[in-house]
Formats: C-alpha cells, sequence, structure tokens
C-alpha cells in the first residue's frame, strides 16, 4: 500500500489465494461427479468453512502487520495507511475440475463470511490446456453456485488471447461466455473481442450492461505482444464500454500505475478527459463496499476539482 500510495492510489482489489490452497485440498479429496449439489455437499461437509475461518485468522495477522510496518496510527504513519484494501479470492483454474469447483466453492463462501474479500476471479494462463479445455465447465460451476450466492462479486480474466496462441475457434466466445454465464461483472483484458462471435453485438451488450474492462497495457504487450493499434482499447472507447487501466501483475509487468497511464497516452492517444474517466471508473466499478465507495469517490473528486482549478490552462 505504501507503493500504491506513492502512485496516487487510493483503493486496492488484491488477488490472493487466501486459504493457502486448503480448497483445493478438499476438493482433491470430495473427487469430482454426481453434480455440482452434491460436490458442494461433500466439500462444506469435509470442513471447508473451518479452513475460512483460518483464512480469515491469516488476513488478520497481515493486515496487523501492515499496520505495524508502516507505523499505521501514529505520528509518523506512511502514507499507504490512508489506501483502502480489499481481497479477490484467486482461483488457480489450471488444476483439476474438482480442484477448481472447490476454490469457486471457496471464493463464494470467503466473500460471504467476510467483507474484505469482495469477490473472486479465475487466474493462471488462459491458454493453457486445462483452461482451454474447461472453460465451459468453469463457466457451469460460477453459474450453479452463483445461484446461491447472489451477492458475491465476480470479475473474471477472458479474452487474453491473440490469433496463434490458440486454435481459432478458441478466440469466439470466452468474453461473452463470461458475461452470460459467468455473471462477470467486470472482465480483466479482454483483448480478442473483435475475434469474438458477433463482436458488435457482444461490444453494445458490454456498454449497454456497463460491463467494465480492465486493460493492462504493460501485460498484454508482454505476454502477447498486443500493443498500439493492436490493442482494443480504442475499439470499447468507441463502444461506450467502460475501462480502466490496471497493472496486471506488478511483479511480472515491471510496472506501476503511472506507467500505464503513461503508456494510455503516448501508444493509445488517451487525452486528460479519458484519463479523468478512467480513474474515475475505477473506483465506480470498484466491489468495494458503497459507503467506503462514496467516500473514496468524493476524495477522488475533490482532488480533481483542486488540480483542474490549478491547471486550467494547461487542461483545456
Amino acid at each position: 500500500s505504501a507503493k500504491a500510495a506513492a502512485d496516487n492510489v487510493s483503493y486496492l482489489e488484491l488477488m490472493q489465494t487466501l486459504d493457502g490452497g486448503a480448497s483445493a485440498s478438499l476438493g482433491r479429496q470430495a473427487g469430482f461427479g454426481a453434480g455440482f449439489p452434491a460436490m458442494r455437499f461433500r466439500i462444506l461437509a469435509a470442513g471447508l468453512r473451518d479452513s475460512l475461518l483460518r483464512a480469515r485468522a491469516t488476513l488478520d495477522t497481515d493486515e496487523a502487520r501492515r499496520r505495524t510496518l508502516l507505523h499505521c496510527g501514529t505520528a509518523t504513519a506512511d502514507a499507504g495507511c490512508r489506501v483502502t484494501i480489499r481481497y479477490l479470492y484467486q482461483v488457480l483454474r489450471g488444476r483439476s475440475r474438482e480442484e477448481v469447483f472447490a476454490q469457486i466453492l471457496a471464493g463464494f463462501e470467503l466473500a460471504s463470511l467476510d467483507p474484505r474479500v469482495v469477490g473472486f476471479n479465475l487466474v493462471q494462463p488462459e491458454d493453457d490446456p486445462i483452461p482451454m479445455a474447461d472453460f465451459s465447465v468453469h463457466m457451469a460451476m460460477i453459474n450453479f453456485l452463483r445461484d446461491l450466492y447472489p451477492n458475491v462479486h465476480i470479475t473474471l480474466h477472458a479474452g487474453e488471447l491473440v490469433e496463434g496462441l490458440v486454435p481459432p475457434e478458441g478466440l469466439r466466445s470466452h468474453i461473452r461466455k463470461s458475461i452470460e454465464i459467468g455473471h462477470a461483472e467486470r472482465i480483466g483484458h479482454g483483448v480478442d473481442v473483435v475475434y469474438e462471435d458477433d463482436a458488435d453485438g457482444l461490444l453494445r451488450m458490454m456498454a449497454s450492461r456497463k460491463i467494465l474492462v480492465e486493460i493492462a497495457l504493460s501485460s498484454n504487450d508482454d505476454i502477447l505482444g498486443v500493443r498500439g493499434n493492436r490493442h482494443p482499447f480504442a475499439t470499447y472507447l468507441r463502444y461506450g464500454v467502460p475501462v480502466a487501466l490496471v497493472t496486471d501483475d506488478e511483479g511480472v509487468s515491471r510496472s506501476n500505475m503511472i506507467h500505464e497511464y503513461q503508456r494510455a497516452v503516448e501508444e493509445q492517444g488517451a487525452d486528460y478527459p479519458i484519463l479523468k474517466m478512467m480513474a474515475r471508473n475505477s473506483l465506480v466499478y470498484a466491489f468495494v463496499e458503497p459507503a467506503e465507495k462514496t467516500r473514496l469517490l468524493r476524495e477522488f473528486d475533490t482532488a480533481i476539482a483542486r488540480f483542474e482549478s490549478r491547471w486550467a490552462g494547461a487542461i483545456h
């Protein structure tokens, strides 16, 4: 959070395997088959909620350690103490079906138990053999569990693919299925959107439903080799799909939010109104609880008004 504060970031959603893999282990014990309701029953009966209570205790310890390291509550408190942090349970989708199901269930359960956990996401390369072969199964799992936990937020990495990385048919439906079957409120990456079936209809639907796309310019360049006018950034803007910038894994991309905004200007031609819109979108579409979101937006709007008043001649 100290690093985030230095980048003028006020809110973070961090993706973590918060239970240390305990749910995946329970999934292996439960096995796959007999239907999703029976699998859920077996995993819960095996002690999933106990493991999630331990995960909450670990999170308590981690947050106490953060407050100590940053001297929060003292006269020498680091600016990072003022950064609001929430968590997304990350599901390792490259594992066996029973392990993925158990992790998705853990994400729904933990987000229901602990207000600091605001949703879940699927991680690991989308183009790996298991995520490609089991994509529809993963969406079916989410669809089943979402009916049981309707208040849990969902953001899904989808469309982090390019031609040649997977067969052509692999580019045709991941974003749409993530929204229509996986109930994604936000899409991470979304790079292959123009290759999807009825891309025009998909983009119009994303705009009308206000499905935010998390744009990771450095990551998409480093991993997929997609940059400049090959990136769908301008396409999303043209259709009115809400977008915000993200770093993806900063340790992998060697990036930060300042660098992502710089790339948006230099490579995508983003002007000041677009930059301001994306910065505000990152709070508007955050999964943080409403009262805290209202506070964060109020602080953002005040800071922007102060900036524009000071630099009016330079930004108009």
